[in-house]
C-alpha cells in the first residue's frame, strides 16, 4: 500500500485528464503527473535527505512533492509558513537533514541552514519536465511513513503527526470510488497543504480522477470567480471560509454560483445561522460537514446532503438541532463516548470521542502511539451521540469550563449567542474565579456595534440556557483570534482576558 499507487492506477485509467490546471487544459496531467514524480523521487534521493518538506501556498510543486517523496520512500512534511521565521526554523530543525521545496520569497528562513537542501517549485518543474521515468520502484511497505503533519498547536507547542501509507490509503479506499468523478468534473482547493484537510482533498480527487484547481490565498472574491470561471463541481472549505463566502453572496445577490455540486466543510464548529444561510443562497449544492483529525488521516464522521436538507426543512427542532452536529461515522471506523476512566457512557451523554479504525494514526513522531491496548484513540474532543447516532463535537475537552463543579461545554453557549440577531461570532471561555472555580465570559462580535448591549444579549441566553450556564459577563470585540485553518485560539482569549479583567 502506497500513495504511488493510487497515481499510478489513476496514470494508467485516465492519464489524459489534466490532474491540476485549468479547464482550458493547461497544466499538467494525470499520466504528466505520475513521470514527474518519478523524476522528482530520483532528485531527492540524490540529496540524501530523510525528509522532504514544502514551504510555500499551493502550487504544481505540491503534488510533485507529495507523490515525489512517496517515490522516493520519504515521508513527505508540509510546513506552515504563516509561522514566524524562528518557529520555521525550529520544524526544520526537527526533520533535517530535509530537501525543502519552496519559493523565492520564502527560501531565505532557511536559506543556509545546516541539514536543508533547497528547490523552489518551479526549479522542480523544470527538472521533472525532460528525461527518462523511472520504473516502478517505491516501497509497499504499509508501514512507511507517509507524511509527517505538524498539529496546529492550540494548546501547545506543534507535535508531528505520523500518518503511515497503510492510514492514508485505508482513507482513500474507504471513502472514495476509484475513477468516480466524470471527465467535466472539478474540485477547488483552497485549504493550505500543511492543513491534513489539504492533502486529503487531493489524493481524493486523484483517486476519483477530478481536476484539481488550487487557490493558494483564500479571498471570498477569488473564490467565487474561480467557481464560475473554472465550472468548479466540488470544493472543500474552513467554517470561517464559508462565513465570508455567505458575507459576499448576501452583498452582491447578482452572484449566481450554477456549477457547484458538492461543498464540504470542516476543521472548526460551524455556526449554524451560517450554514442555514448557504442552504438558503446555495438550494441546489450537495453540503456535507466532515469531522475528522490530523491524526486519523482526516474524516471521521460525514453529515450528508440528505441529512443537511431534512434537518433544515424540518419543524422539528430536535432534526433541524443536527446541522449543528458532525454527522454518522464513517463505516469503516468505530467511535464511543467515554468518561474520564475511558467507560462507554450511555446515548446522549457527554463525554470524550474515543476512535477505532484503520485510517487512525495516534501516533506522534517521537512519542510513540497513544492508543488503548485494544486500539482506541481518545481525541481530547468532548461529544455526545444522540439516539439517531448523529455525534455531537463539544469543542476540546482543555476547553471545558468548570462552573460550581458543573462541566460546561462553551460550544453550547456559543450556539445559543449566535443565533441572537445582532451576534455574529462568539466565543464562550472559563476565567479563574476564586468562588466559583471558574465564570463563563462571553466574548461577541456584533453586527452593529453601536446597539450592542450586555443586558440584552444576557437575558436572551436566559430564556434558551439554565441559569448555571449564562454568561456571567458579555464583551464586545472587533474580531476573535482564529489561526489560518479557522480553529478558534481560546487560549489567546483567555490570556487576554485573564489580564483585563
Amino acid at each position: 500500500m502506497n500513495l504511488m499507487m493510487l497515481l499510478e492506477m489513476a496514470s494508467s485509467a485516465f492519464g489524459e485528464r489534466v490532474a491540476f490546471g485549468s479547464k482550458d487544459g493547461s497544466g499538467i496531467t494525470y499520466q504528466d503527473l505520475y513521470e514527474r514524480a518519478g523524476k522528482a523521487s530520483e532528485y531527492f534521493r540524490e540529496t540524501n535527505a530523510e525528509h522532504v518538506s514544502f514551504l510555500a501556498e499551493s502550487n504544481l510543486g505540491l503534488p510533485i512533492s507529495l507523490f515525489g517523496s512517496s517515490w522516493a520512500g520519504l515521508p513527505f512534511v508540509p510546513l506552515n509558513y504563516r509561522l514566524a521565521a524562528d518557529e520555521v526554523q525550529a520544524l526544520a530543525d526537527r526533520i533535517s537533514p530535509t530537501v525543502t521545496v519552496t519559493n523565492s520569497d520564502l527560501s531565505s528562513i532557511v536559506q543556509g541552514k545546516e541539514g536543508v537542501s533547497l528547490v523552489t517549485g518551479d526549479e522542480l518543474i523544470d527538472f521533472t519536465t525532460d528525461g527518462a521515468t523511472p520504473d516502478p520502484s517505491w516501497n509497499m511497505d504499509p508501514e512507511e511513513i507517509a507524511i509527517l503533519l505538524f498539529t496546529s498547536g492550540t494548546t501547545g507547542a506543534p507535535k508531528a503527526a505520523v500518518l503511515r501509507q497503510s492510514h492514508l490509503v485505508s482513507y482513500i479506499l474507504g471513502s472514495v470510488e476509484f475513477m468516480g468523478a466524470a471527465d467535466n468534473e472539478a474540485s477547488l482547493v483552497s485549504v493550505p497543504p500543511y492543513h491534513v484537510a489539504g492533502i486529503a482533498a487531493m489524493c481524493s480527487s486523484v483517486y476519483s480522477g477530478r481536476r484539481i484547481v488550487q487557490l493558494p490565498t483564500f479571498d471570498p472574491e477569488e473564490w467565487i470567480k474561480l467557481v464560475i470561471n473554472e465550472e468548479i463541481t466540488h470544493a472543500m472549505v474552513v467554517p470561517t471560509m464559508l462565513a465570508r463566502i455567505v458575507e459576499y453572496l448576501d452583498n452582491d445577490s447578482s452572484v449566481k454560483i450554477t456549477s457547484l455540486r458538492a461543498l464540504s466543510y470542516g476543521g472548526g464548529k460551524m455556526p449554524r445561522p451560517v450554514i442555514e444561510r448557504a442552504l438558503t443562497l446555495l438550494p441546489d449544492t450537495n453540503f456535507v460537514n466532515a469531522y475528522g483529525l490530523t491524526e486519523t488521516s482526516s474524516t471521521i464522521s460525514v453529515l450528508g446532503p440528505d441529512d443537511h436538507r431534512e434537518a433544515f426543512q424540518s419543524s422539528d427542532e430536535q432534526v433541524r438541532q443536527r446541522l449543528s452536529s458532525a454527522g454518522k461515522p464513517l463505516p469503516s471506523l468505530e467511535v464511543s463516548i467515554r468518561d474520564d476512566e475511558g467507560i462507554e457512557v450511555p446515548i446522549g451523554e457527554s463525554g470524550e470521542i474515543w476512535v477505532r479504525g484503520e485510517q487512525v494514526s495516534g501516533e506522534y513522531l517521537g512519542q510513540g502511539k497513544k492508543l488503548t491496548d485494544d486500539g482506541w484513540f481518545p481525541t481530547n474532543d468532548g461529544g455526545s451521540i444522540d439516539d439517531a447516532g448523529y455525534l455531537f463535537v463539544e469543542g476540546r475537552i482543555d476547553d471545558i469550563i468548570i462552573r460550581g463543579g458543573e462541566n460546561i461545554s462553551p460550544g453550547e453557549i456559543e450556539e445559543v449567542l449566535l443565533n441572537h440577531p445582532n451576534i455574529r461570532d462568539a466565543a464562550a471561555v472559563g476565567v479563574p474565579d476564586e468562588e466559583w472555580g471558574e465564570v463563563i465570559i462571553a466574548v461577541v462580535v456584533s453586527r452593529d456595534a453601536e446597539s450592542f448591549s450586555e443586558s440584552t444579549i444576557k437575558d436572551f441566553t436566559k430564556e434558551h440556557l439554565r441559569s448555571s450556564r449564562t454568561p456571567d459577563k458579555v464583551i464586545q470585540v472587533d474580531e476573535l483570534p482564529y489561526n489560518e485553518t479557522g480553529k478558534l485560539l481560546r487560549r489567546v482569549i483567555k490570556a487576554e482576558l485573564v489580564q483585563e479583567l
